[in-house]
């Protein structure tokens, strides 16, 4: 089987008996053989498709970025084994979407698009659900409605996966997921697509593998980047997006007062992701004010909406931190001082959302936090020095090191474009400028990076219409929320969906760059 897995993964240099990935159970008790075979397939044709891209408002608006559907499509759900965190074996499923259809460049050999998808909720976050997931219906029309085959993990902890916890943001873990992934995905291409019908034109790899992801997503593609070329599998090029690729310095910036959008829901997940990988603290009285340590708990992800989590209680929507400061250990003047002008940045009003009575995260734990990180301070929070995240006593800030990617140094050795917005006000643009920074040293032309908010840098800027396209969607937006009433032109609406609106955007020009890779045979 090993042999087989190395030619997968296109590692015949690699000697067979080095290679140990997840392909078989550990005991045939473990699990039920029935969880481990690929769904038949959904076919949906070109027309289908973009009728139901035309049935919905958001739809509308993914058709005016990605294009019409050129392909059908076969969208099957296949299973694969993992590991956790903790190296426990356990099970996964993802989706596999297989351009087909008589349209020149919808099957025969095609390329392939390894996607990770971003911050879910729900526990029941299934990338094969074109009806219900909008996320999965953008990666459809973006990549396999023309032409690519889409391979997109659920990941371990979601859908039908037994690991009681999702590792959110551990990148190791995360990484290896995405690798365990696309070899799930190759299995269930190379048995004859069993779980297509019969006459399905055959659709085949062409050897180019290009890796993307957006918000969680683009902290993982740039990890599984990082993975793949330190075990010599062969990447085309890669398109990590808004991700918090700068870890520790994107936490720091929130517990110093730049509190993002959605806080509570995130750290949430940030914190049971940490604890259940490396253990954080010993009790959640320790993080979680009083009302909620019971209650938020191991709580996200959930099968239980959002909407009634909040409802309910079990987490603050927007309260981070405290409205009233920590009090400074034996009453330090100077650091009482220090700690009462920590404020949200005027240039981000709605971080004074993360701020309030019913909070999430209780006053000792902050000042625990914000004590090391003035002892140890974060190379570019609160001020840019060496770049780097700091070494730490605090276990958060270490488990945020250890995932920080940041620490890939010598970056990678594919063209890779970074894609982002400079006001996001769920992962800050801080994360892209620090991997910029950090790369600048490389042979020109291996990392582009994209403001997808900014304006057209020349006449011959490939991104301008993109770049147009993202302001005439804010445009729209703030238009819209100005006739419903409100006052401040639109603004609030406009960066309420500011991060989830400029995805496509950024996973349409990773297409192009994926294009000009592949073009100029690089």
């Amino acid at each position: 089987m090993n042999c087989v897995i190395s030619k997968l993964l296109h590692l015949s240099f690699t000697p067979c008996a080095t290679l140990l990935f997840t392909t078989a159970p550990a005991s045939a008790a473990s699990f039920d053989p029935a969880a481990l075979l690929a769904r038949p397939a959904t076919q949906l044709s070109a027309g289908q498709f973009n009728a139901l891209l035309l049935s919905s408002p958001t739809g509308q608006q993914l058709l005016q970025v990605a294009g019409t559907p050129r392909c059908d499509i076969a969208l099957i759900e296949y299973p694969y084994l993992t590991l956790g965190a903790r190296n426990e074996l356990t099970n996964a499923t993802g989706a596999l979407m297989l351009p087909t259809g008589s349209t020149p460049g919808c099957s025969g050999q095609r390329p392939l698009v390894l996607y990770a998808h971003g911050t879910a909720m729900d526990r029941n976050y299934n990338m094969a659900d074109l009806q219900n997931n909008t996320e999965a219906t953008t990666i459809a029309a973006t990549y396999a409605a023309q032409g690519y085959i889409v391979v997109a993990p659920n990941y371990a902890g979601y859908g039908a996966s037994r690991l009681s916890y999702h590792p959110y943001l551990v990148a190791s873990q995360q990484s290896k997921d995405m690798l365990d992934g696309l070899i799930g995905a190759r299995l269930t291409l190379g048995l004859n697509n069993p779980a297509l019908p019969a006459g399905t034109p055959r659709t085949r790899e062409n050897g180019q593998l290009f890796l993307t992801g957006y918000s969680q997503g683009g902290h993982v593609a740039m990890a599984t980047q990082r993975l793949f070329q330190n075990l010599g599998i062969h990447v085309t090029a890669a398109a990590p997006s808004s991700g918090p690729y700068a870890l520790q310095a994107f936490v720091d910036t929130l517990f110093y007062g730049n509190v993002n959008l959605p806080a509570p829901l995130m750290a949430n997940m940030l914190a049971d992701s940490y604890q259940r990988s490396y253990g954080i603290f010993s009790s959640p009285y320790d993080i979680y004010e009083y009302g909620y340590a019971t209650l938020a708990n191991g709580l996200l992800p959930s099968s239980t909406p959002i909407g009634t989590i909040l409802q309910q209680g079990l987490l603050p929507q927007f309260a981070l931190f405290s409205g009233t400061p920590p009090h400074a250990p034996n009453g330090d003047p100077n650091l009482q001082n220090l700690l009462n002008s920590i404020s949200p940045p005027a240039n981000n009003p709605l971080a004074l959302l993360g701020f309030g009575s019913g909070n999430l995260i209780n006053n000792n734990y902050r000042l625990g936090y914000i004590m090391d990180a003035l002892a140890s301070p974060d190379g570019a929070v609160p001020s840019y020095t060496t770049g780097q995240p700091a070494s730490s006593a605090h276990p958060l800030r270490k488990a945020l090191k250890n995932n920080d990617l940041r620490g890939w140094r010598n970056g990678p050795s594919r063209p890779t474009l970074l894609c982002g917005a400079n006001s996001d006000p769920t992962v800050y643009y801080l994360n892209t400028r620090l991997m910029q920074g950090q790369w600048s040293g490389l042979p020109a032309g291996r990392v582009t990076t994209l403001d997808i908010d900014a304006p057209a840098s020349s006449a011959s800027d490939p991104f301008a219409p993109l770049k147009a396209g993202f302001a005439q969607t804010k445009a729209a937006i703030a238009a819209a929320a100005v006739q419903a009433g409100a006052t401040d032109g639109g603004q609030a609406a406009v960066m309420g969906q500011y991060h989830f609106i400029a995805a496509p955007f950024c996973l349409t020009a990773a297409r192009g760059f994926f294009q000009q890779v592949a073009a100029n045979g690089l």
